[in-house]
């Protein structure tokens, strides 16, 4: 066989046989004694060949193809070099051990690259003077075949049916007309058929208790991520293989190959986005079930929880304290932004749980006071309290409990540095390191501040603080186990660790005070109630840009973490507060 040539699918016009327009190809006719007579051009005619010419002029194709002359059947076209190269890329490329090619008879009925290509210039697009000197339109004869492809690697041949356009030259003889479509009824202009791995379909994804996690419609996102990232790069041990088509930019360029201007595609249709499999050689290996950290019991309830709240942009985040799974996540609306992974607002008063385990480590105790003054300055602006008048007797558990701005300002301005909420924040809770969830997310980010002015508005979640419920559920998380496990969605990926861990003492006294608002503090007026023995933190944001306050809330019960936030839903125990609490009790049942 003549060896190296690689394909060309320079697109040629099936509509020379459908009415469309006309290319003439020149060749050196045969036969003739004399130099001129040598020299005159074979180009198609309109006249169409007649039935018994068109049957024997694709029968001699069919049979040169089959035994593997491809220069001859290449020559029994309308476009010898780009029918030879074409053919040898597909003998290069797919390495069939045998083809068995069989006339079926005549037609009607187009391949669908070749009608597809109907209304299409002609390849090799002469100019507009050339186009307006040419003649009128040949008419051609379909004549239909079947192909049986055999593999040394499988006893299964791979069958299929193909069209052939047969038109008349103009020496009298019939002559296959040249188009993609002549090799496969599916190839295209400017794509290849090739033979390349195969990988098992994306595998269904379920949560970890294998239940189908369809129809939530905050997940639609991530499933769509998984599905189409599923097959790539994986395990060649797995691979199975099979002919496909593809581009052929991606399979290499072929020869005789006529790139379009710009790089667009070529008349009669563009490359496929993606490889369509035209027959499996090789099953690949079965992919298992990839179940996922969620829970789709808590997901319902978290879908429920943030479209329940008065058309108000809303998400929220349950977490395993014990593993850093993440067992649900939801977004309202569910067509906008995932604010629950990638919302970057002040998170209010909930920060004030990182900013008490700072001041205990500074040596604050529970019973430490920390008077309450009705208001105080930062930077120039008076900091007041959600509750009016001041409380000379507050301790740091008053504090806490019913949230005192000014009480975490005066006493954080006393014993803590501008550093020190943004380095615990970091080294136990594992705010500011890169997490990897499986899926985009926004870092807390809680800025070094110069001065202490800069960071007093920190320690109440304000200032340059940014948060969404991701970063605040991993810290009532954090609290709960008394470890940072960096949040993740799929089991077995890498977590982040933080530097260290709360001293027990230090852990005691922050998870009391976290239970003891849910008893007595701002926690305690939520509906409906948290589940008995649940610590959590309310939070109440003021936002520059929105009127109202924005509603904040993490908590923790049993091994379940779990914080939402309500844009302009107001006071924590609000709105994200009782969705936080639904959430709770569907993981404690």
């Amino acid at each position: 066989m003549n060896k190296g040539a690689k394909i060309g699918v320079s697109v040629v016009a099936a509509a020379v046989l459908v009415g469309g327009g006309y290319g003439a190809y020149a060749l050196v006719g045969g036969g003739g004694s004399g130099k001129d007579e040598a020299k005159k051009p074979r180009t198609v005619v309109a006249e169409p060949p007649s039935q018994e010419l068109a049957a024997s002029g694709a029968k001699a194709f069919l049979e040169a193809w089959a035994k593997g002359d491809l220069f001859a059947a290449a020559k029994l076209t309308d476009d010898p070099d780009k029918a030879q190269a074409a053919l040898q890329s597909f003998q290069d490329k797919v390495k069939p051990s045998a083809v068995h090619l069989t006339v079926g008879g005549p037609t009607t009925a187009p391949s669908p690259a070749a009608s597809k290509s109907a209304s299409a210039p002609a390849s090799g697009a002469a100019t507009a003077s050339a186009a307006a000197s040419a003649p009128a339109a040949p008419t051609g004869v379909l004549e239909s075949f079947k192909a049986s492809v055999e593999f040394a690697e499988t006893g299964t041949p791979w069958n299929y049916d193909g069209v052939l356009g047969v038109v008349k030259m103009s020496d009298g003889t019939a002559a296959v007309h040249w188009a993609p479509s002549v090799i496969h009824p599916k190839l295209d202009a400017n794509e290849t058929i090739t033979v390349k791995p195969l990988y098992a379909a994306p595998s269904t994804v379920t949560d970890r208790k294998g239940k189908p996690l369809g129809g939530y419609p905050s997940l639609t996102g991530l499933l769509n991520q998984l599905r189409s990232a599923a097959p790539q790069g994986g395990d060649p041990a797995d691979a199975g293989s099979g002919v496909v088509i593809t581009s052929a930019a991606d399979a290499g360029a072929g020869a005789g190959a006529s790139p379009s201007p710009s790089g667009s595609p070529a008349a009669g249709g563009g490359a496929k986005t993606a490889d369509e499999k035209l027959f499996t050689l090789k099953e690949p290996k079965a992919v298992p079930n990839l179940k996922l950290t969620l829970d789709a019991d808590l997901q319902a309830a978290a879908e429920q929880a943030v479209a329940g709240q008065g058309g108000k942009p809303a998400s929220l985040v349950a977490i395993e304290p014990s593993s850093g799974g993440i067992l649900a996540y939801a977004f309202s609306p569910s067509t906008g932004q995932n604010r629950a992974f990638s919302g970057a607002t002040a998170p209010g008063s909930t920060m004030k749980v990182l900013t008490s385990a700072a001041l205990l480590e500074a040596g604050v105790t529970p019973t430490t006071p920390m008077p309450c003054p009705e208001t105080t300055m930062v930077t120039g602006k008076s900091i007041s309290n959600d509750e009016p008048g001041a409380h000379p007797d507050y301790t740091l558990t008053d504090a806490f409990v019913n949230s005192c701005n000014t009480s975490f300002i005066e006493k954080g301005k006393d014993v803590l540095k501008p550093n020190s909420l943004p380095a615990i924040a970091k080294d136990v809770f594992g705010l500011g390191l890169v997490w990897r969830t499986g899926l985009s997310n926004f870092d807390t980010d809680i800025p070094v501040e110069g001065n202490m002015a800069g960071a007093a508005s920190e320690f109440i979640g304000q200032g340059k603080v940014r948060a969404n419920p991701l970063g605040m559920a991993s810290v009532a998380a954090t609290v709960q186990s008394g470890v940072f496990r960096q949040p993740i969605l799929v089991p077995g990926m890498e977590q982040k660790k933080a530097a260290r861990n709360l001293s027990p003492e230090v852990l005691g006294s922050l998870q009391s005070l976290m239970v003891q608002t849910v008893r007595s503090g701002t926690a305690a007026v939520v509906k409906p109630a948290l589940p008995a023995g649940s610590g959590a933190k309310t939070g109440t944001a003021e936002v520059d840009s929105s009127a109202d306050a924005n509603s904040w809330f993490t908590a923790y019960s049993g091994n379940l973490a779990v914080a939402a936030e309500v844009q302009g839903g107001g006071h924590g125990s609000a709105a994200a507060g009782p969705a936080v609490s639904k959430v709770l009790h569907v993981g404690n049942k």
